[in-house]
């Protein structure tokens, strides 16, 4: 039985592929800076995980995958390239793991995890994606067969290797620019390898830079088009979008707003491949969401909370739009958002539209930017967002039916009613939910 170590286990896409592996055989074990949700998840599945970092986690392990998080100075590391081990990227370690499959490949600056999960709800196949999905309950699916949905990710080109039969791509607006050293004939070069690699292409041809590969085949989607008669229905208190796609007729989907339907749009065109149109039609209402993407962490009649992975503005902008549309069919007349942002170059860099993105929000509250291992930036939040009067705070904390804004360990806001959003991909998610 071959032995595989993984460091940096406690990531969302790398946890995945450890899990792939321990279904298929492969003895596991892994570590992390510090204990998670995911961690303690993978415990209880039968890994062994170190934290935090500790050499002695390299013990007779065949392999050692790292994920793009981790630097070359890691203790593990050292110790793996010291005694000589197999040791690969996540982005390497792809080349061994999707080599013999038939890989549906989804990237994309925005929406890849829904069309990824999506794709998989209709796909006889495994699954690999970077978030939960609420209809298997993991980011990781095994099933019998060749067949894989895999969300692949462009920030460390790691996409390249992905093996792809089918290349879906959603959007290629820049992102992760300082992997490609700000170069965007490097970034979008990446984008257009990846496309050269697959058998059979879908892209999103209305993205600026899609639009422009006139001469690529490919399944072309142009939603302003494409996309007809759309509009959204409440089922047990819960969103769900309705749309015509093309000449293919109507369709149902979890979820809300215009850019549901663009992924939605993209999975199916992605399916029609492999399954006749009625089949992916019925398979489309299997689909119910993945948490951390508008997941509704609290619905009552007079207070609901909604958690989002959004963490770019153009992600804020497209899902407080769907939270209009939500908050007014639930007959609420007030939103407040809550905002952790994630990493200060990402700020930095899109500092413009950050401060455009609330646009139409009723509160803002700002909380502290998630370094994500980054060196601290200077940045005046309060004169930047001046004109959402916003509330800064330390953090937030979760009771049962209320949220809690605490500034210097006191609590200086309650909101126990009306329609909370809470946007991040750092750790704003568990204050959103504490213990619930």
């Amino acid at each position: 039985m071959k032995k595989i170590h993984f460091i940096g286990i406690g990531g969302i896409g790398i946890s995945a592929l450890a899990r792939f592996l321990k279904q298929q055989g492969y003895e596991i074990t892994g570590s992390d800076i510090k204990a998670s949700k995911i961690t303690k998840e993978l415990e209880e599945e039968g890994v062994k995980v170190t934290i935090p970092h500790d050499e002695n986690a390299i013990t007779d392990q065949d392999f050692v995958v790292y994920s793009a998080a981790i630097k070359e100075s890691n203790v593990e590391i050292v110790k793996a390239k010291r005694e000589g081990k197999n040791l690969f990227s996540r982005k390497d370690a792809l080349l061994f793991i999707l080599k013999e499959k038939r890989v549906f490949s989804v990237c994309g600056a925005h929406g890849k995890s829904t069309t990824s999960a999506m794709l998989a709800s209709l796909i006889e196949g495994s699954m690999i994606v970077g978030a939960i999905s609420k209809q298997f309950n993991s980011n990781m699916l095994l099933r019998e067969g060749s067949n894989i949905v895999f969300e692949a990710d462009e920030s460390d080109e790691s996409f390249l290797n992905s093996n792809p039969y089918i290349a879906v791509v959603t959007n290629a607006e820049p992102e992760h620019m300082e992997h490609y050293n700000h170069d965007l004939n490097r970034f979008y070069g990446a984008y257009t390898n990846f496309l050269l690699s697959a058998k059979i292409r879908v892209i999103n041809a209305e993205d600026d830079f899609l639009s422009t590969l006139t001469k690529l085949e490919a399944i072309r989607l142009f939603p302003s088009r494409d996309i007809k008669d759309l509009r959204y229905v409440i089922k047990n208190g819960e969103p769900h979008t309705v749309f015509t796609l093309k000449d293919l007729g109507s369709f149902e989907v979890y979820g809300i707003g215009y850019h549901i339907a663009l992924d939605a749009s993209l999975a199916i065109l992605a399916a029609l491949n492999d399954l006749p149109l009625e089949v992916i039609r019925e398979k489309l209402k299997d689909f119910k969401g993945i948490k951390k993407r508008f997941d509704i962490i609290k619905n009552l009649k007079n207070f609901i909370i909604i958690d989002d992975y959004a963490h770019h503005p153009t992600e804020i902008k497209a899902t407080l739009k769907s939270a209009d549309i939500y908050a007014q069919m639930a007959n609420f007349d007030k939103i407040t958002a809550i905002w952790q942002p994630h990493k200060y170059s990402r700020v930095v860099d899109n500092l413009k539209a950050f401060t455009n993105c609330f646009a139409g929000v009723n509160e803002l509250i700002i909380l502290p930017v998630y370094a994500a291992g980054e060196a601290k930036i200077e940045i005046n939040f309060e004169d930047e967002f001046s004109l959402y009067n916003p509330i800064f705070a330390d953090r937030v904390e979760r009771e049962e039916s209320a949220i809690l804004i605490y500034k210097d360990d006191k609590v200086i806001k309650r909101i126990d009613e009306g329609f909370v959003i809470g946007f991040g991909a750092g750790d704003i998610t568990y204050q959103l939910r504490g213990a619930f």
